[in-house]
């Protein structure tokens, strides 16, 4: 290796430690200045957000609803990665007209590709409320009236936000209940499609290359915003770096990180391990049977393809969360952890309560191994079968809309009602009915081999002889009209006597399904409340023992995580370097899938048509880097910014040995992956020839 570069690398590894840390808005402007200044930061820390007009740069980071994007131009053009619009991609495909396949370029704003169910949120307000709903919670409530009394003061609490029109609103708990934040988001339901590259480029490695390192994925896509029909005006975007990354660079991630365990006993954190356990075992099998039933079938394999990409996606995190539990002995650590603070606040009587809390925590974990199983596969239904989600889903709406809007679920409230009726009319798309019986099977055989204490009884019932399974799924499926879409949209309005005087086979499963379903919130309810009784008083002495800033967990809120570009060390004798090229992309192509790429992108890479994108240091095109920012799902199409406030990526992944990051931050191996702007550059202005589109960005 370079000498020079080498030195670099080290450099950059000496500032590792101070990557941890999902910070949120407020908190970003509470850090030291100096340090801030140090690590690379240029601009002031109120140009990213100033609470009282509620604007700044981070105002242009949008939520697109389980990942994160920024508006990157004055006309609502946004960038975010390939797998976050793939729906769109998908629900515009059929087999003449492969946009999957063959990526997708609007010829101008009149060509852009409209979804019907995408929509975006940027943020507009937080603010604390943890007074106003601790204070909702009666004297002497047991744990479930205690998170229903929480839950109700935060329907009140987003009722009187959302009356703003246009408005987006959700109450966030941070670590449990330690405080409550309300979050007031402006949403946009028109979301258009504007280039998306071919998936041999955006999915460049399949997954044999997910959460690995090196990557050659061009993971991104670009989308715009309309609001009345015209293309939606940010007051602020993310302009495009004129200069590129290299190593010990500092960037920022920005974005809307959705769940960490940090703040979890290690008691809550062994429950964690075996539902990842778990997924692995389920999602397993409903991959493999997808793959089966589809193979040789391009109706089937496109119908299932956004399903089939969540899957394995959700699969392999949960197979290298539980290797890096193992690896990096997390579960340990983190009882060792728990044994100082408990030595510590010993002798502090402020914190008596914290070891009360403590032990109150494992022995609801012990509690709720009692129904495990049942409940891990009752709340798989969703990512399963698309006829038993949607039969039970129809039916729960049915119930829930016999009481006040304010009692129901907050799923099935009249604000999620619209967007639940998009859903089911788009989920059409996704079902191909050969594969769909399969799951169906699969998920009535595992209910089937439950324990005797955690029985589902109403697949008991209908399936009443094991050998004949097969036989009455297809039955299920002949005498429903659950998936025609057209009486799906009409069930959708109608009463539960409605519903049951159609007679659906289907439908008569669901009514006797969802009962458990229900029974299932109750006992999840029940699990919150301790969780918002306990939680708080545990965490109040982990922080004060920390003595420094702690983020909190994160929730899906805005946060902003610190770093710098870095290679790392995953094991004895090995060191990547940050950066991966075009050059390398071709190295790895063998022609067949998943490490092929379009004809004119290895044309353009061969004659080395690099034009103004190369990096003068790597002498070719950047593909993507690496930094050692503290990022998590939900990450995925987070901006990637350096210290002048100016957009050099789109996170897409983390490296293998940093998905238990999760539970816990380690500076040696925490690197995500992020495909650097000027990959998507090159490939719109060398191989796709998109000057206007070009120009929208600002690129001349």
């Amino acid at each position: 290796m370079n000498p020079r570069i080498f030195a670099l690398l080290l450099a950059a590894a000496a500032l590792l430690d101070a990557a941890e840390g999902k910070w949120t808005p407020a908190q970003v402007l509470e850090l030291d200045r100096t340090w801030l200044s140090k690590q690379g930061l240029e601009i002031p820390p109120e140009r990213l957000w100033d609470p009282k007009t509620g604007e700044g740069l981070l105002s242009a980071v949008i939520s697109t609803g389980g990942c994160s994007a920024a508006f990157v131009s004055s006309d609502g053009l946004f960038l975010t990665n390939h797998h976050c619009l793939f729906g769109i991609l998908q629900e515009h495909s059929t087999t003449a007209n492969d946009f999957i396949t063959h990526g997708f370029l609007a010829s101008g704003p009149e060509g852009e590709l409209r979804s019907k169910t995408t929509r975006v949120t940027m943020p507009h307000r937080f603010t604390d409320v943890t007074k106003d709903v601790l204070a909702a919670v009666p004297a002497g409530a047991d744990d479930l009236a205690r998170y229903r009394a929480i839950e109700g003061k935060q329907k009140q609490l987003v009722a009187e936000c959302e009356r703003a029109k246009g408005h987006r609103c959700r109450v966030a708990a941070f670590d449990g209940g330690l405080y409550y934040q309300l979050v007031d988001a402006i949403e946009i339901a028109d979301v258009r499609l504007v280039y998306a590259p071919p998936r041999s480029v955006g999915e460049f490695g399949g997954e044999i290359d997910n959460f690995a390192w090196p990557r050659h994925a061009g993971d991104y896509a670009i989308g715009r915003a309309y609001v009345n029909g015209e293309p939606y005006r940010p007051k602020y975007w993310l302009p495009l770096a004129k200069e590129g990354v290299a190593p010990g660079s500092f960037v920022m991630v920005m974005g809307y990180p959705g769940t960490t365990f940090r703040a979890f006993t290690a008691a809550e954190m062994n429950e964690l391990k075996r539902n990842f356990e778990r997924r692995v075992d389920l999602y397993g099998e409903f991959i493999r049977t997808l793959e089966e039933t589809t193979a040789g079938k391009p109706e089937g394999e496109i119908a299932v393809a956004a399903t089939l990409k969540s899957l394995n996606n959700s699969f392999k995190n949960a197979q290298g969360q539980l290797q890096g539990l193992e690896r990096g002995r997390l579960l340990e650590k983190q009882a060792e952890a728990e044994r100082a603070v408990v030595a510590w606040a010993a002798g502090r009587p402020e914190f008596r309560d914290a070891m009360t809390a403590r032990d109150g925590l494992a022995a609801m974990i012990e509690q709720n191994g009692a129904t495990w199983e049942r409940d891990a596969l009752l709340a798989a239904i969703p990512a399963g079968a698309r006829a038993l989600s949607l039969a039970t889903t129809v039916v729960r709406a049915a119930i829930e809309r016999q009481k006040s809007d304010a009692e129901r679920d907050p799923a099935y409230m009249d604000r999620e009602l619209a967007r639940m009726a998009d859903r089911l009319e788009r989920e059409q798309k996704n079902y191909f009915e050969p594969a769909d019986r399969a799951l169906f099977a699969v998920f009535v055989r595992r209910a089937l081999g439950l324990g005797a204490r955690e029985r589902i009884a109403s697949v008991d019932a209908a399936f009443p002889d094991a050998a004949g399974v097969a036989g009455r799924v297809a039955a299920l499926y002949a005498g429903t009209q659950v998936m025609d879409a057209v009486q799906r949209r009409a069930m959708f309005g109608e009463t539960p006597a409605q519903l049951k005087a159609r007679r659906d086979p289907l439908l008569e499963l669901a009514f006797t399904i969802v009962p458990e379903q229900i029974a299932l919130r109750d006992r999840q309810d029940r699990t919150l409340g301790t969780i918002s009784r306990l939680r708080p008083a545990w965490r109040r002495a982990v922080i004060a023992h920390a003595g420094k800033p702690v983020a909190p967990d994160a929730n899906s809120t805005l946060r902003v995580t610190f770093g710098h570009v870095a290679g790392y060390s995953p094991r004895d004798a090995v060191f990547y370097t940050p950066q991966s090229t075009l050059s390398g992309m071709v190295e790895k192509v063998t022609g067949k899938d998943p490490f092929q790429a379009p004809a004119n992108v290895l044309a353009a890479a061969r004659a080395r048509e690099f034009g103004r994108w190369a990096d003068p240091r790597l002498k070719d095109v950047p593909v993507d880097f690496l930094s050692d920012a503290d990022t998590t799902g939900g990450n995925s199409g987070s901006p990637v910014v350096n210290g002048k406030g100016e957009l050099v990526g789109a996170n897409f992944d983390r490296v293998w040995e940093n998905v238990a990051n999760d539970f816990g931050y380690n500076s040696a191996v925490a690197r995500n992956v992020i495909t650097d702007v000027r990959y998507v550059l090159w490939n719109l202005d060398r191989v796709q020839h998109g000057i206007w589109l070009l120009r929208d960005l600002g690129v001349e």
